[in-house]
């Protein structure tokens, strides 16, 4: 390659594929943000180090392995790299020992075997006189990995001297779901329109379709499904599988697998039948015929996406089938190509006295009878990727059903695209509570990564939902809980402040006085937003449909658990929903001693007091005060988070690009305004039940409970959805 050609595409590369913020520093390229190194002296040690590259290009991956190698090598040392094919100075080498002869010399098989398929290992190592960065994998896709972990340790200053690191993902399926309906709304969605440009494709390929796949590949990222669970059978006809390929050609090489979503009528809506009960021989030949009419034309295709028999959504049950039998018509399609169900676990019906219930009576009976290419796709809580829930009972409660968590990206009822609140710490919190499925140890994490149960197949889904905003997350900080999921989705061993560290070096700088308060404020955001929303145990006190704001008064739907006053049960009493033996009885799903904790007043703890207890007023908290008196003081401790959180904010001006600076100031000016009124929401309905005063040391309310509850179909931000 000419010196001349090579700067052409790298320049085109930096203007339209590598997503450079050419519009200043407005975050269009997230954490893969190659500039100069800031730090001289590990600059110069890194350029000491790194002379040019050696890496095969005879596969798409490997192309795209050696484009972003370049690409971010050339930006953060500040010169020019080659990719040579002799070994004349210091050099990163990537490859496998099948297309690679100096790592195929270096005798790394053994380390190797134990990496898989997609793992990958960095060393600094010797090599005919010279030291070389080796990067080494079993397959190509292990090699763009490794790519990105060697520029993520450079991003992130780590030292090369002496690095031995090696890596491997802990499950199997690292799924991306987005929200996305063919007329390009989002739902849930708060960073503008659908990615997805079906007007335009297949002759138009955006170039955003490969920063995309670049970001998640970044990240680990394996799988997509791009369309709404609440899915439109449109997606598989002809005219939008066509697009879908095209799209499935552009991820290929960053090795991320296609799914689809899919509704269970389609036999009717788009197949002529008159039925689509999974039993029906016309039934299961649709599936059949479809799935074979897919991988035609997308070999590698994943498979399907179901939501069914929930909020409306069709499913086996409206022909007396239970959900084993409607996940089993598609899986038989599926497995002669090796494609896989992802079948969601969210039900919930309208006569189960306690939603918490729904999805453990429903599905544990039916352990054993899914097919081994089926994984049950479970959220995170019990109810709805609330800011706290206890963790589902699912998990632990499956030893013979494939089962994989769903995390939630997309900032549904965190506030949008308007506040802070980085997800990492509710990611980990969830991960590492003990199951106790098969004694101590038995971790969330474990059970999802196979470890407890020894499942066939392994998962993590995370609803991320970006749009065409330049950022594509709307608040620059909802990017990283989106670089969380895919860290923890790779290794759940990970803790959220770590990741936090890696994001903000990546992201914003490697300057320890902006990362230390910056982390501090990221870790404390995600505690903010549940004390001035839902503090110990309270849940789903939103306004119905678009989730922004508060409505604790909220009683009267077309079905009770669509409204908020079904989940507080406050009354002159007290406050909380019993689920012990007294009341729905949800605590029993829970292995021991999880059960006994969570059923005992005395053991419990507050964050999941009002989870599962119906608690007075006057109940004696560990502070010393009353549970009104501690209720109150949470929801005013969520506020002067907030208000912490500016403050440290406003302490990094200049440390930052201005802006990106301006953006997070202004938005975190309303989150203060957003919390307040949360906070005088709801406490001010609960103390109609409570008859208690606000203790004179707090600020007064501003307004009445009747001007509050008049803003309760008044938000700020566009949901797409609801309107």
């Amino acid at each position: 390659m000419t010196k001349l050609k090579h700067s052409t595409i790298l320049l085109l590369a930096f203007i339209l594929f590598s997503g450079t913020d050419v519009f200043g520093q407005d975050g269009y390229r997230m954490w893969l943000k190659y500039d100069k190194i800031s730090d001289d002296q590990l600059l110069e040690q890194y350029r000491s180090q790194i002379h040019q590259i050696q890496i095969a290009t005879d596969t798409p991956t490997l192309e795209a392995a050696e484009k972003e190698l370049l690409d971010g090598l050339s930006g953060l040392l500040d010169t020019e790299i080659e990719n040579r094919s002799e070994l004349n100075r210091s050099s990163v080498v990537a490859g496998t020992p099948a297309n690679s002869e100096t790592i195929a010399a270096l005798g790394l098989e053994d380390d190797l075997r134990q990496l898989g398929d997609e793992g990958y290992l960095i060393r600094h190592t010797e090599h005919n006189g010279n030291a070389h960065i080796i990067i080494a994998a079993n397959e190509d896709i292990g090699v763009l990995y490794g790519v990105f972990g060697l520029l993520r340790k450079i991003q992130t200053n780590t030292g090369l001297d002496g690095i031995s690191y090696e890596t491997a993902p802990k499950v199997q399926f690292r799924v991306v779901n987005h929200w996305d309906n063919l007329d390009r709304l989002v739902e849930r969605g708060y960073a503008g329109l659908s990615l997805w440009e079906w007007g335009t494709l297949p002759e138009y390929k955006h170039p955003r379709y490969i920063d995309y796949a670049r970001i998640n590949a970044s990240i680990g990222i394996n799988a997509a499904a791009i369309n709404n669970v609440n899915a439109d059978p449109l997606i598989l006809t002809d005219q939008f599988l066509e697009k879908v390929e095209v799209l499935a050609d552009i991820f290929r090489p960053y090795g991320i697998q296609m799914f689809l979503s899919i509704n269970f009528h389609s036999p009717v809506r788009i197949g002529g039948l008159d039925t689509a009960d999974p039993l029906d021989p016309g039934v299961i030949e649709f599936w059949a015929d479809k799935a074979d009419e897919i991988y035609e034309r997308i070999p590698d295709f994943g498979g399907f996406l179901v939501k069914a028999d929930s909020e409306g959504q069709p499913g086996p049950h409206g022909y007396g089938r239970d959900h084993a039998q409607g996940a089993n018509v598609l899986a038989d399609a599926l497995e002669p190509h090796g494609g896989v169900v992802f079948w969601r676990a969210f039900v919930y019906d309208p006569e189960q006295d306690d939603r918490f219930r729904e999805a453990y009576d429903e599905f544990v009976p039916l352990d054993g009878k899914f097919k081994d290419n089926v994984i049950l796709q479970v959220k995170n809580g019990p109810i709805d990727f609330q800011p706290r829930e206890p963790f589902s009972p699912l998990f632990g409660a499956l030893p013979e059903t494939n089962t994989m968590i769903e995390l939630q990206v997309t900032q549904e009822y965190f506030g949008f695209n308007l506040h802070l609140a980085y997800q990492g710490p509710l990611f980990t919190e969830v991960l590492n509570e003990d199951t106790y499925a098969k004694g101590e140890g038995s971790t969330v994490a474990k059970v999802v990564d196979g470890s407890v149960f020894d499942y066939e197949l392994t998962g993590m889904a995370g609803v991320i939902n970006p749009g065409t905003d330049r950022n594509w997350t709307g608040h620059p900080f909802v990017q990283s809980s989106w670089y969380a999921y895919g860290r923890l989705a790779w290794d759940h061993t990970l803790s959220a402040e770590e990741i936090a560290d890696e994001w903000i070096r990546m992201t914003f700088t490697n300057n320890n006085e902006f990362i230390d308060p910056v982390t501090e404020i990221m870790m404390e955001s995600r505690e903010a937003g549940v004390n001035y929303r839902n503090p110990l145990g309270l849940t789903h006190l939103y306004a119905q449909g678009h989730h922004y704001g508060p409505a604790p008064w909220h009683s009267e739907s077309s079905r009770p658990d669509w409204t908020s006053a079904y989940y507080h049960k406050a009354d002159d009493y007290g406050i909380g929903f019993d689920r012990t033996e007294t009341g729905s009885n949800a605590v029993e799903q829970y292995h021991e001693p999880v059960a006994s904790v969570f059923r005992d007043l005395d053991k419990i703890p507050e964050d999941y007091l009002l989870w599962f207890h119906h608690v007075s007023w006057d109940h004696e908290m560990e502070s010393g005060r009353t549970l009104w008196e501690e209720l109150v003081h949470k929801y005013y401790e969520g506020v002067e988070q907030v208000r912490w959180m500016q403050e440290q904010w406003n302490e990094m001006e200049g440390l930052i690009d201005d802006e990106r600076f301006e953006h997070v100031k202004a938005l975190l000016k309303i989150q203060e305004r957003d919390a307040v009124r949360w906070r005088d929401s709801c406490v001010l309905y609960f103390q109609t039940h409570s008859g208690m005063e606000i203790p004179e040391q707090y600020e007064q309310p501003e307004h009445d409970l009747q001007h509050y509850i008049d803003l309760e179909h008044i938000i700020y931000v566009p949901d797409p959805w609801y309107n």
